[in-house]
């Protein structure tokens, strides 16, 4: 599982004209599933998304989390960021999780979020063509895996 963290001040997603999902100040979680991903790995990345430390305290430091800050989640399905560009032209989404066993993942990531750790969580359309808008703040963007890359 890989999930790209954005720290934004404000986040939507709109879906044929239709918004989906809308944040204020919170995070924007673009969230890849591949084949081998279980619910170890939704609860491992769902307990590292809320407890990661990206806000700052009265020093400047980065020394809260989103639950600490109070902020919400825009969670986005993004099959692409399983795409293999080493070779040609084309990428490869080979390694991402087919349709039928990544939803199931994600909707269990969100709930994870929701239930366990108390966030307000918003989502876009699995499988949807989808206009992502943010403003990133600081930027801060964060890459956590459940896995070692190999």
């Amino acid at each position: 599982m890989r999930v790209v963290i954005q720290r934004s001040k404000q986040a939507s997603v709109t879906v044929e004209g239709q918004v989906t999902g809308a944040i204020d100040s919170g995070y924007v979680l673009l969230v890849g599933l591949t084949h081998s991903d279980t619910i170890e790995d939704v609860r491992y990345v769902a307990k590292k998304v809320a407890d990661i430390r990206l806000w700052e305290d009265a020093d400047g430091k980065m020394n809260h989390s989103i639950v600490e800050h109070g902020g919400a989640i825009l969670s986005v399905s993004q099959f692409t960021l399983y795409a293999d560009t080493r070779s040609g032209r084309r990428p490869s989404f080979i390694e991402a999780a087919r349709p039928e066993s990544a939803l199931p993942l994600w909707e269990a990531f969100n709930e994870e979020l929701k239930t366990s750790h108390g966030l307000h969580v918003e989502t876009g359309v699995f499988g949807a063509m989808m206009d992502v808008a943010l403003v990133n703040d600081g930027p801060v963007t964060i890459i956590v895996e459940s896995k070692p890359k190999k």
